[in-house]
């Protein structure tokens, strides 16, 4: 235990150090879903492969995917009482790219120059999932060079989960040896707040699709046709209007028929968590609260599924006035899924939908851009354990075990494919405006997080 506290005081005297490389790897643009910023991709994982080179990695490559590439990496464990026979094998697990900016306008600074104010750090990706992906290269290095790793640790470093992690699942598939471990550490889905130590153990799956109406062969004079052909923009609003009842429940046929039942023990652990109405009216900045009444908030968050319009367009959307009736309205919609839903239906739900209530007025087409699997695993596994011991020891309370309303592929991914549980964990704040313009990471509980994972990889459980 003695080696472990003074790991983390190696680490306390190298907290600018630290900052220092967090600001480098924030400031390269590594915006996967933009062919534009593929070199910045591309530069952002060779960064990072360098990082742990240099930290001691025994074997470091860059997998190639269709479109970006996975880091991967490997440290053996270096404790006397733990050899690298005995000593159990974690992956980390995290990402590398980063949301666009748009719009660019609401930022207050250059998104990829990070800046510090009012102890944060403010730049895309600084948050998700940047800051994340260094706190554990950076516990990683202080235990080798401190001699406390108490794991075999391997790292899997994406590139495309901004854009669903559409080759990840072959990938892991394809190089099953390289990742095959005994529980994979995931800090990609943060905290309530930063007194809140947090693990999930449960994250919502994803569908996301584009969603087209056609009417008139091309754009139409409203004026000497308006009221005699239906407006596709139209046509398309009161389709979206009519997928939701007016409880807030989502009106597609089927959508709730596989999903699992909220149980008394889910109920309980939901209820002990400190979220309510107001703060979710805090951080949204919403006058009042939206959705399935029967249900909390920490309930309709994590264990609901929900269905979400992303975008609507089409027309004219310039400056000044055009008075037409566009041929095309486009939305992109996408459904958080929860256990026992499949992605795989998804579609059928909205077409169904669709076939049902599109008018004869107009031709539709449905098309799913990206889909992955709701998680769920047991917080009571003996990696979990360790780990909130190793949080508690940090924030000196035991941390709240909630399930998560986003999702993350790889979760299910390695459940699916290699049979490996997942911490979920991270030390992003709600209020850190992930996706949004002004992302930023709150600087001292990034500290303490990787003072909780230098702790976790003396004793992983």
């Amino acid at each position: 235990m003695q080696g472990i506290q003074n790991a983390c005081e190696v680490a306390g005297d190298r907290r600018a150090e630290h900052l220092s490389l967090l600001k480098e790897l924030v400031s390269i643009p590594s915006i996967s879903t933009d062919p534009e910023r593929a070199t910045d991709v591309a530069r952002a994982a060779a960064w990072i492969a360098e990082r742990l080179r240099e930290y001691g990695a025994e074997d470091v490559r860059l997998l190639s995917t269709p479109r970006h590439p996975i880091v991967w990496a490997e440290f053996s464990a270096s404790t006397t009482d733990a050899p690298t026979a005995d000593a159990p094998t974690v992956l980390i697990y995290g990402h590398y790219d980063v949301q666009p900016v748009d719009p660019i306008e609401l930022w207050n600074t250059d998104p990829f120059v990070p800046t510090e104010r009012d102890g944060r750090l403010y730049a895309r990706g600084a948050s998700d999932m940047k800051a994340q992906v260094m706190a554990c290269i950076m516990a990683v290095r202080t235990a080798v060079e401190c001699g406390t790793l108490g794991a075999n640790v391997r790292f899997l470093l994406e590139g495309e989960e901004e854009i669903g992690s559409p080759n990840l699942a072959a990938a892991i598939e394809r190089h099953a040896d390289l990742f095959r471990a005994d529980v994979c550490l995931n800090p990609d889905t943060g905290m309530i707040d930063a007194t809140l130590p947090s693990i999930r153990y449960g994250l919502r799956g994803l569908a996301y699709f584009d969603v087209t109406v056609r009417g008139p062969s091309h754009d139409l004079h409203s004026g000497a046709f308006g009221g005699v052909v239906h407006n596709p923009l139209q046509a398309l609003c009161e389709l979206i209007a009519g997928m939701h009842n007016s409880d807030g429940s989502v009106a597609l046929p089927g959508f709730y028929d596989r999903v699992r039942t909220i149980d008394d023990a889910e109920r309980a652990r939901a209820s002990a968590v400190p979220f309510t109405d107001n703060d979710v009216k805090a951080l949204s900045g919403v006058p009042e609260l939206w959705g399935e009444a029967a249900y909390t908030p920490v309930e309709r968050i994590g264990a609901r599924p929900t269905l979400e319009v992303n975008g609507v367009w089409g027309g004219y959307t310039g400056e000044g006035s055009k008075t037409v009736i566009p041929a095309e309205a486009h939305a992109k919609l996408s459904m958080r899924l929860v256990p026992d839903q499949r992605h795989e239906d998804a579609a059928g739900y909205l077409s169904v939908y669709l076939e049902t209530h599109a008018p004869s007025t107009i031709e539709w087409e449905l098309s799913q851009l990206a889909g992955g699997p709701a998680y769920i695993c047991d917080p009571d596994s003996r990696f979990h354990i360790a780990f909130a011991a190793a949080l508690e020891a940090v924030w000196g309370r035991p941390p709240v075990l909630s399930r998560n309303g986003g999702s993350v592929p790889v979760a299910g991914d390695l459940e699916r494919l290699l049979g490996m549980p997942s911490i979920l964990t991270g030390f992003a704040l709600a209020d850190d405006r992930i996706h949004s313009p002004n992302e930023s990471q709150d600087i001292e509980n990034w500290y303490r997080g990787i003072d909780a994972l230098i702790r976790y990889l003396g004793a992983p459980g």
